[in-house]
């Protein structure tokens, strides 16, 4: 059987650290709430001259460089983004040409938050389809650009990066076991940018904040502890594993809360759970790739283990897939 096997992984982190005790537009008391709940402590943020793919070259050249792969080799590149370059064309076309990957076809898909599980069954659905034989899923998200620096509700919670996988066709056991993804559009208001698009176009807008991104905390929080640990188990029943035999949990990197909650929901260890959102906050759909590159740099996932990417946001989105290194 064809699956989708890890081929190398990479991630890329601007050099800007902004940390909790940097954010004096708020209030001390504010600012250690943030970490009271959330779990984030600091944050990275892209220069003013960079924009979004900026960020996915630097990620997917990592990524290649690691095993020497040639950008000509690459056959399709998938970039998951809810912070495009322009509005159009696909930023995906843009990183085609910066990162010399001229023979492959490219293009973007905004599941916001979730963007990494879905890009990950969908470059396992081309390769097991053979329409190819590697994809390289990237995920750059640049959110310092869309966020107000003065809204507690979410600039103390977001930072920029990304992150990368080249997927190989293989066939010896390891690689895509198994995805599952949802969405429910009945709440697609939950997570949202208000302006700019074809429902409010610019020129209608009554203020420019109108395109800043926004959020219902609350909301996200309780959909994501009630659907995260429910996809999970689903996925896993599916794939006929049982849970406490995956070695490891790459959650989207939101919330320390958010993950433990899940953990307990499970039963399950809070060690198996891969952390690092105090460093780099809530990087969006980049968080399950870095995390899984930073997972594997650091050694606590090895070739042959099984481990599960779960994710959930804007949409309302989520999904999990499961996956033999």
């Amino acid at each position: 059987m064809i699956r989708s096997v890890i081929s190398s992984t990479g991630c890329y982190l601007p050099d800007n650290i902004i940390t909790n005790a940097d954010l004096t537009q708020f209030s001390e008391e504010a600012r250690d709430l943030v970490r009271v709940k959330t779990g984030i402590l600091s944050r990275r943020v892209a220069p003013e001259n960079k924009c979004t793919s900026d960020l996915a070259v630097e990620a997917a050249r990592h990524c290649l460089e690691k095993i020497s792969f040639s950008p000509e080799n690459v056959e399709a590149v998938i970039l998951s983004t809810s912070s495009p370059d322009r509005m159009q064309p696909a930023t995906a076309t843009r990183v085609q040409y910066l990162l010399g990957t001229g023979n492959a076809f490219a293009f973007d898909i905004n599941s916001v938050c979730s963007g990494s599980t879905f890009g990950i069954a969908l470059a396992d659905s081309l390769i097991r389809s053979g329409s190819v034989t590697n994809v390289l899923l990237i995920a750059a998200e640049m959110y310092s650009k869309i966020l107000n620096q003065k809204d507690y509700s979410t600039y103390p919670y977001f930072g920029d990066g990304a992150g990368a996988i080249l997927f190989k066709s293989g066939s010896d056991g390891a690689g895509v076991l198994h995805s599952r993804l949802k969405t429910d559009g009945s709440k697609h208001d939950t997570i949202r940018v208000p302006g700019g698009g074809s429902m409010l176009p610019f020129e209608k807008m009554t203020s420019p904040k109108l395109a800043y991104f926004k959020m219902k905390g609350e909301e996200v929080f309780s959909f994501a502890t009630d659907k995260a640990p429910e996809i999970i188990k689903q996925t896993a029943l599916q794939a006929g594993i049982d849970l406490h035999d995956i070695r490891c949990f790459i959650c989207h990197q939101a919330n320390i809360n958010i993950l433990n909650s899940i953990a307990d929901a499970l039963a399950i260890s809070r060690e198996h759970f891969f952390v690092n959102l105090h460093k780099y906050g809530n990087t969006a759909s980049s968080s399950v790739l870095i995390a899984l590159d930073e997972a594997i740099a650091e050694g606590v996932i090895v070739k042959g283990d099984l481990i599960m990417t779960v994710a959930f946001g804007g949409g309302l989105s989520w999904g999990a897939n499961l996956i033999r290194l």
